[in-house]
């Protein structure tokens, strides 16, 4: 599977420009939104979460058009590097040198025609009409002439058939991942047995999670409709709606998180711990989900501090923990921290990382990273690590999380830590024995396909002198 060209750098075609009026039809509101969406993420590097519940305010769709503008966004996002493979053969030159607006229109039109039951000749006549109206007429004819052809090809299983490739590339493009991610997923996994339902996994709509910070969860499961979750005594799972309407939420008691970042940070509550327990860190607490947990959960008397090297995302933090005693809120590099070494008894590290534990959330990012961006995340990581361990006291615990379950930057990042003479690696899966296939050595490992949280990693080390 090719990786999707890169935008130019520069020149009058990064931006977006208004949208000129059709002469013909009126445009589909649900297509030009999930248009936008694409242009977005390709020309700006938004991000399709962030960006497609703002576009739906703004726009105010009906139920059903959000729905179908959500589905076709995310979707193209999705299959982005299978569209491309079908379009790399039916374009007469290479697809970084189409105009980046006709790439996103030809990748829309083609999801439609590949992976929804929307007839040919509505996916090709909108498509144009867009193409018309964001582009102009003339390519317009391009558009229409490339889209009958991936018509003529059939749907996805033939298209499929027609690229061909071994099992892995196969693999690859039928559940919409670059291969060198079916390739980690494989060797995080051991093997085969679970490879298919992992990445099928990373592909379905994921549910709502909310955290229950300051209310009780079973109130919060009726205010917002929703059920406990399975794994975290905080946790409530929503079918769908928009979180954001609930008063608890509005009000800060409770908020959206995923069940797998709750685990995460519980994980830190529970390590076992001798000796003083007064002194919690969150190190990389940006944007301040599990600092929030963290705050609500900790005994009387424990002072929590959260750092983040950004200014912006330690002011979301400062947000998160707004009516919250006996807290500190730091613009600090960890690798360069302000406070003294062995000041705290418990360090959670949620690492910079791929982020390709939640897939299920921001499809663009499948495509957005490469292999290549692993090496100098671990670095990162491993520094970080370094100057956790330095900042507890010994006898304390360090918790390392990523939402990725790469093993560069997992097992091996820990592996590396295990490998110091002061440093003891603890199981993590006995903290939680009510989740199944959890373990993954000593660490933890969370998969969606498993337990239907994002894919993340947990590992928890205790300074020993």
């Amino acid at each position: 599977m090719t990786r999707p060209p890169k935008r130019p750098s520069g020149g009058p075609q990064r931006g977006r420009r208004p949208h000129p009026a059709s002469k013909r039809r009126p445009l589909d509101g649900a297509r030009l939104t999930a248009y936008d969406v694409l242009d977005g993420v390709s020309s700006r590097e938004a991000y399709a979460n962030l960006l497609l519940p703002q576009l739906l305010r703004e726009r105010r769709l009906d139920t059903r058009d959000a729905a179908f503008a959500t589905q076709l966004a995310y979707g193209a996002l999705r299959a982005t590097g299978t569209l491309d493979d079908i379009l790399t053969g039916l374009v007469r030159r290479p697809l970084a040198e189409l105009d980046p607006r006709v790439l996103d229109l030809l990748r829309l039109g083609t999801y439609q025609l590949i992976d929804l039951r929307v007839p040919s000749h509505a996916a090709v006549d909108t498509t144009v009409d867009l193409t018309r109206a964001i582009v102009g007429s003339g390519a317009s004819g391009l558009v229409n002439a490339v889209l009958r052809k991936v018509a003529a090809g059939g749907d996805r299983a033939a298209w499929l058939e027609t690229l061909g490739g071994d099992a892995g590339q196969r693999l690859a493009l039928a559940t919409d991942h670059p291969r060198w991610i079916v390739n980690a997923w494989r060797d995080a996994l051991g093997g085969e047995d679970e490879l298919e339902a992992a990445l099928l996994a990373d592909d379905a709509a994921p549910e709502v999670h909310l955290v229950a910070r300051r209310i009780p969860r079973d109130e919060l499961a009726a205010e917002a409709g929703g059920e406990p979750g399975p794994w975290s005594p905080f946790a409530v799972r929503l079918p769908g709606g928009d979180p954001g309407r609930l008063a608890s939420v509005r009000s800060g008691r409770a908020a959206v998180q995923d069940e797998g970042s709750q685990l995460a940070a519980l994980l830190l509550t529970r390590a076992p711990l001798e000796g003083p327990n007064a002194a919690w860190l969150d190190m990389c607490a940006g944007p301040g989900g599990k600092s929030g947990l963290l705050a609500a959960v900790r005994p009387e008397g424990v002072r929590l501090t959260a750092a983040d090297r950004a200014p912006h995302r330690a002011e979301l933090v400062r947000q998160a923990l707004a009516g919250e005693d006996d807290v500190e809120v730091l613009a600090a590099d960890g690798r360069e921290p302000p406070w003294r070494a062995g000041s705290f008894d418990r360090v959670l590290l949620d690492a910079p990382c791929t982020g390709l534990g939640a897939l299920r959330r921001r499809p663009e990012v499948r495509w957005r990273r490469t292999a290549e961006d692993v090496a100098p995340l671990v670095e990162l990581q491993l520094e970080l690590l370094a100057s956790a361990l330095a900042s507890v006291r010994v006898g304390g615990v360090v918790a390392y999380v990523t939402c990725s379950p790469h093993a560069e930057e997992t097992v091996g990042v820990v592996e590396v830590a295990a490998a110091r003479d002061d440093v003891e690696v603890l199981p993590v899966a006995p903290l939680f024995p009510d989740v199944p296939g959890l373990a993954r050595g000593d660490a933890g490992q969370l998969w969606p396909h498993r337990h239907g949280t994002d894919a993340m990693f947990m590992a928890l080390l205790r300074r020993t002198r």
